[in-house]
């Protein structure tokens, strides 16, 4: 602490920072302008001026460096008049420009009539999101701030909102907050986006929502948000929301009251279970829903359905990264945090796209290989972060495993692996050597397509750059070898001692708000809450439930849609998940829900699941009108609070799977909120012990938390493994994907994100994003448009052995030759009925990263 004098009284402030924090600390009010803490100090408004005891002039606070016994003066007629002469001088400035007004952004509104020039817009966009769309132009009394492009609708504005949510004058300003009124209420919540967990402050007003704004201490997004999180809430009152309860009877929908729907819900479920047995039921919950949600879930489907048929959507994405994460080292979790992204002096991004899917943690990367931070990214296309990395290895997609291997092999055959680190805390180095010693860069070079020179260079560059950090997302999972890819990341990571330590790490970018979270309570056929696996946590849990937990196996996903087809499962409950939608082989996978007896659908909108399958629908409420928890990609376990009221009739996940349990006879569900669930999620998770309500209250802990004096886990695996005290190296095969090009089929197909929708586009297609990206696209290069006669905007028809879908072309050169890439948020298009049947063997999950295709003009 120092020890200084402000205006006479003497403090104890935190040392370290500038005369700004102190004055601040000390709650001493001291007018700015141009100062927000999340941007390096300009002092370029001046208002901040203060006097301090033995130097000549009157200096700005935010850039002086605090110093102890300083005698600081925040209040004198001289600085009340030096601080009157700049108003004067801004208002003049003022008062003589311009109207300089630009509406062509559908979230923006910009006046540059009320800019002071403080430049609050320019730092932010440069320093935090890294976009660089405002630029200072002119000098004196011309100076001027203007974005990159004629207008901000045609500028690289990536509509993060960070420059309206620092601009101190209403020269930008949210439309949607202009249109809707000023909230008179903020409530603290998570984003219901990616798996990044940003935090936000709801702003509601008369009941509706009508602004968010990021939260400035938050330790997952800094006070950032990308435009997903910032203004992509209106799904919250969209007109087609379905508010109460609806049965289907002779083809028609009827709107009946909850206890009817019970009803419905318990007899048709009854009946199915009488006739084919527990086993012909099966649970799919959401990684949208909260964990409280997912907990109830999957305990319904034990122990009220009696079967292990539970699973969630982190079986389509990030299942294989559990998978090889608990077989390796212990535990199906990220091993580091977001944080050691500034940690790291080398980051390696596989197969993620972060400033399009997780577009905050995308920012960090960029700034951080902006600071120095050594960058390789592997994907197939140029994505935005490769301009920022030290080396791109395009790797052709389905190949990630001869690549990675080629790499450990060069940090064995060069002698950089950290040799105390392997003797101490690996085993099976030996035979791993061996089974390397066929995996020179030249050979994986005629694979992957990246050259070897590239190959040894990104190898010695994640060797030599310790601590090393890497972050994967779908192009690794989403594939016939997704375990494998995970497996060979955690390889390289074992070899070079990177792994448990700050910096270090192998983290997947789980895609969804709550899909670890969902995993991780229970809904898994495998695994019981806290990822116990079932035989080691059955005991515990029988205790506390009060009945015995069935001894069949459960189905996955894919199995359970297996089982539809051949009748083995005859009715499924889904909850906050468009199966049809989003499931590849959408022909076998309407197959498969039209077989079965009876389709439960729990959600906020009649998606196409329910529009073509469902028996009843159950209208779920969202995130922002309920309380609960998320736990993100990097286990911080967060709070999620009500912002409103439930809309129309419907409720809370939790509410309705507890209300139907009860309509069944069932026991155990009589819980008074999801504080009372989350108390028997910490009675049987060690993990969860001291992640009381309360301290949750306070700020995010990191999972494990064993105790209520334990701080959250930062860095898993620091001493020891999950699994024991060394980790097994594991030789790797690579096997060959059957979507490789043909005559037939001459183009390999890349599904993924783009920064404007979101996954089945359930929520962000109900908001303005729509405008920001209205369609499906299907990018190409220029050299496959010239060759095959296809020019930008023009109808394609994609073909695969599966099916088709027609998308408008996008002719862009970060896509490869011989491969092409397309979204998959827009039901009307349906990519899904190209992409095929290809599983990863281990976790069943889909081969969406790769579909061998011909184009047709439409």
């Amino acid at each position: 602490m120092a020890r200084v004098t402000i205006d006479g009284r003497p403090y104890e402030v935190p040392d370290g920072g500038s005369v700004l924090g102190a004055v601040r600390a000390a709650r001493v009010r001291l007018p700015t302008l141009c100062h927000d803490p999340r941007l390096a100090p300009s002092g370029v408004c001046r208002l901040c001026l203060v006097r301090i005891a033995g130097v000549a002039r009157a200096v700005t606070a935010c850039t002086t460096p605090l110093a102890d016994g300083m005698d600081i003066v925040t209040a004198s007629p001289e600085l009340a008049a030096a601080r009157r002469g700049i108003l004067r001088m801004l208002a003049a400035r003022r008062r003589s420009r311009a109207a300089l007004i630009d509406e062509s952004h559908p979230y923006i509104r910009v006046d540059m009539s009320r800019c002071v020039d403080c430049y609050r817009c320019v730092q932010i966009c440069d320093e935090v999101q890294g976009q660089f769309v405002w630029h200072v132009r002119g000098r004196g009394l011309d100076t001027r701030i203007e974005p990159d492009g004629a207008s901000l609708r045609e500028s690289a504005c990536v509509s993060c909102g960070a420059c309206v949510d620092t601009c101190p004058t209403g020269a930008l300003e949210d439309r949607l907050g202009a249109a809707h009124g000023a909230p008179d209420t903020w409530t603290r919540t998570v984003c219901p986006y990616c798996g990044v967990g940003c935090e936000l402050d709801a702003g509601t007003r008369d009941g509706r929502l009508v602004a968010v704004r990021p939260v400035i201490d938050s330790p997952v997004s800094r006070g950032h948000l990308c435009v997903k999180g910032r203004y992509a809430f209106d799904f919250v009152a969209a007109g087609d929301r379905v508010t109460e309860p609806m049965v289907r009877g002779r083809g028609a929908w009827r709107t009946v009251t909850w206890d009817e729907a019970y009803a419905v819900v318990a007899a048709r479920l009854g009946d199915v279970i009488r006739r084919h047995g527990a086993d012909a039921a099966a649970v799919l919950t959401s990684a949208r829903a909260t964990n409280e949600d997912n907990y109830v879930a999957q305990k319904f489907a034990r122990a009220v359905l009696g079967t292990h048929n539970v699973d969630c959507c982190a079986r389509v994405c990030h299942a294989p990264s559990a998978a090889a994460l608990r077989r390796v080292v212990g535990a199906g979790l990220a091993t580091g945090s977001f944080d050691d992204i500034e940690r790291a002096a080398t980051l390696l991004v596989c197969g993620a796209n972060p400033t399009e899917s997780h577009p905050v943690v995308g920012a960090r990367i960029k700034q951080a290989a902006r600071r120095g931070a050594r960058l390789i990214v592997i994907d197939p296309r140029r994505i935005e972060l490769a301009a920022y990395a030290d080396l791109h290895l395009a790797v052709r997609p389905g190949t990630n495993v001869a690549l990675l291997n080629a790499m450990a092999h060069v940090v064995l055959a060069e002698g950089l692996g950290d040799r105390a680190f392997l003797a101490a805390r690996t085993s099976g180095l030996e035979e791993f050597r061996r089974f390397l010693d066929a995996w020179p860069p030249s050979r994986a070079a005629e694979i992957c397509g990246v050259d070897a020179a590239s190959i040894r260079r990104a190898a010695v560059l994640y060797a030599t750059g310790a601590p090393a950090t890497s972050v994967h997302g779908l192009g690794v999972t989403e594939h016939v070898q997704g375990t494998d890819g995970v497996a060979a990341l955690i390889n390289l990571a074992l070899l070079t001692g990177n792994i448990g330590r700050p910096g270090s790490g192998v983290n997947p970018l789980r895609g969804q708000n709550n899909v670890q979270g969902a995993a991780h309570m229970g809904c898994d056929p495998g695994v019981l809450a806290g990822s116990v696996p079932v035989d080691q946590g059955r005991v515990a849990f029988e205790r506390q439930w009060g009945v015995a937990l069935p001894s069949a196996h459960g189905r996955t996903l894919p199995q359970m849609l297996d089982g539809a087809i051949d009748g083995s499962v005859r009715a499924l409950w889904i909850m906050g998940y468009d199966v049809l939608l989003s499931n590849p082989d959408a022909a076998a996978t309407a197959q498969a829900l039209a077989a079965l007896d009876v389709v439960v659908v729990q959600d906020l909108f009649l998606t196409e699941t329910a529009r073509d399958y469902a028996s009843v629908f159950l209208p779920a409420c969202s995130s922002f009108e309920k309380d609960g928890t998320f736990m993100n990609a990097e286990r911080r376990v967060q709070r999620v609070r009500a912002a409103l009221a439930p809309r129309g009739g419907s409720k809370a996940d939790w509410q309705i799977v507890c209300e139907a349990a009860r309509a069944m006879g069932a026991g155990g569900f009589d819980y008074a909120g999801p504080e009372a669930i989350w108390d028997e999620v910490r009675a049987l998770c060690a993990g969860a012990r001291g992640m009381t309500y309360a301290r949750l209250d306070r700020g995010g802990l990191q999972w494990p938390c064993p105790s209520l004096d334990h701080p959250g886990t930062a860095t898993l695996h620091a001493e020891t493994f999950a699994r024991g005290p060394r980790a097994v190296l594991e030789p790797v095969p690579y096997r060959e994907s059957s979507q490789t090009p043909s005559t037939e089929y001459p183009f390999q197909l890349i599904t993924g994100r783009t920064l404007y929708q979101f996954n089945a586009g359930t929520m962000t297609g109900r908001t303005r994003n729509a405008d920001l990206r209205p369609a499906d696209l299907l990018d190409i290069s220029p050299d496959d448009a010239a060759r095959v006669g296809v020019g930008e905007g023009d109808a394609v028809r994609v073909i695969s052995r599966h099916g088709t879908a027609v998308l408008g072309a996008h002719v862009d050169a970060t896509v490869a030759p011989g491969q092409l890439f397309a979204t998959f948020h827009q039901p009307a298009v349906r990519l899904n009925a190209v992409t095929g049947e290809g599983r990863d063997p281990v976790t069943g999950t889909p081969e969406y990263k790769v579909t061998a295709v011909r184009l047709e003009h439409a």
